[in-house]
């Protein structure tokens, strides 16, 4: 628990450093994120983002338990 923990903290901690970069790279504005305006209401499900940071996210737990 306290390895995760600790990857976990690392990993929050990249993303922040690196929160400008990926703001460019169009990360949250891919093809399949739902995004529905109307007057007084915005609705914003990044499906496709969702989906993406999922399997990557797996594919670093995977090779940190190996």
């Amino acid at each position: 628990m306290q390895r995760f923990l600790i990857v976990l903290g690392a990993v929050l901690l990249l993303l922040g450093l690196l929160w400008p970069w990926l703001q460019r790279s169009g990360l949250g504005r891919l093809p399949g994120d739902l995004l529905i305006r109307r007057e007084n209401f915005t609705f914003y499900f990044p499906i496709t983002t969702s989906i993406l940071l999922s399997l990557l996210l797996s594919l670093l737990i995977w090779l940190l338990r190996r």
